[in-house]
Order: C-alpha cells, then structure tokens, then sequence
C-alpha cells in the first residue's frame, strides 16, 4: 500500500469514527474537525458513507449527498432530503447513462470557514456514464479541490484549508431542513425546448435589422400604389 493510500485510509477512519461513534457521557465539549461530509440517501435518511467517493459506483436513480460541517461523534447530514424525481426531472432517462441527484449543502454560518461566505444547498442531476464513481459524478455536477486524495473544497468552497481540527465544538441537536436549489441538469444530450441564453441574445441583436426591412419594405409598396393611382388619374 502506498503512502498516499495509507494516509487516506486513515484519515478516513478517523472522520468514520467521529461520524458513527458513539456519543460520549462525559460533560465537557468534544473536538471535532471542519470538513465535507460524504453521504448516501438510502430508505429515506442520509447515511454515513462508509467508503470514499473514488471507490463507491452509484447506482442510476441514487442520490448522492455532500454538508461542509464541523463535526464530531454526530453526523451532519445534508439539510435536505434526497428527493430524487424533484432533482431529476428536467433530465429524461438516456440509453447507456445513469441519472444520479447530488445533493451540495456547505452548512450554516456556525460551520463556515472563517473569512468566507456560505454559499445555498443546491441539488444536481447528473447524466454520467454508468460506470463514473462517486468522486467523478461529484466532480461533473460542481468543480473539487482534491488534495491529499481528500475532497477539500466544492464550488470553490472553501477556497483553502482541509479537514482542519476544532476545539471544544457544539454541535446541534438538529439543523433546520433548508429548500434545495435546483440546478440545471449536467451531462445530458437531450435538447431542451427552451432558448439558450445564445438564441434570446442573437434575437436582441437582429430585431432592429427587422423592423427596418419591414419599414423599406411598407414605403416601398406605398410608392408603387402612389405611382399607379397617378397614372390612373391622367
């Protein structure tokens, strides 16, 4: 095994053991670390992945989860619920692909990384080939920052640090369920009816050319019914 490979391990069960483990009966506060957590939406609840993203094949119609949280023996799950037909249904189901939700939530303002701005919970369908692993589908659905082969940042948050260790943490009860935005779907080769930001712009800049042309064209028959009446006349 490489170094690589054993420094992930071990950070892996390191964060595994903070997410599962039990809670401790002691009083005083436990620490913790700042970091994206890994989940998948199985009989109706986030769980705790129990694998890295690299070495986890999502299923078509699965529904991947990712929270940014200061966490500790409890798990912070995603503010939101796996829905996937809501995040999928701009995005028909393709021969040879697989649809999965990716559900992005970077925490609240408790969790956030100092000097930077929380960003909204956003869930992305993602038309993938049926063998992209989890780290390749969360790639397709918003940029990574991989460091250590660890997920440090997604969408650019937060822009710098890693898995960085927090004293005497207070983690919530609960977090209150957010709405997920809604992105548009990535990957999929079906042609929406929709104009493109392209087509609406290209019409913006002909119109006036149109109108001109209608204009020429209206002054243009009016003279030919001048002339004609005028001859009629002599």
């Amino acid at each position: 095994m490489t170094a690589k490979r054993t420094v992930r391990l071990v950070l892996s069960l390191v964060a595994g053991l903070l997410l599962a483990g039990t809670a401790t009966t002691q009083a005083h506060a436990e620490d913790g670390f700042r970091f994206w957590g890994y989940y998948q939406w199985t009989s109706s609840q986030w769980s705790f992945a129990q694998r890295g993203p690299d070495a986890v094949v999502p299923a078509d119609g699965s529904v991947e989860g990712w929270r940014y949280a200061v966490g500790g023996a409890k798990p912070r799950v995603p503010r939101a619920a796996g829905d996937f037909e809501a995040i999928c249904s701009g995005a028909p189901a393709e021969a040879g692909k697989k649809r999965v939700a990716v559900v992005i939530d970077p925490g609240t303002g408790e969790d956030e990384q100092p000097g930077e701005v929380v960003g909204l919970a956003t869930g992305t369908c993602v038309v993938t080939d049926p063998k992209s692993n989890g780290a390749q589908v969360l790639a397709a659905a918003k940029p990574t920052r991989i460091e250590k082969g660890l997920t440090c940042g997604i969408d650019g948050y937060p822009s710098k640090g890693c898995g960085e260790p927090v004293k005497n943490i207070k983690v919530p009860a609960s977090d209150p369920q957010v709405q997920l935005s809604i992105a548009r779907p990535v990957g999929s080769s079906v042609v929406s009816d929709e104009p493109s930001d392209n087509s609406v712009e290209s019409r913006s800049v002909w119109w006036p050319y149109l109108i001109v042309a209608v204009v020429l064209i209206a002054l243009i028959v009016g003279g030919l019914i001048l002339v004609r009446a005028r001859r009629s006349r002599a």
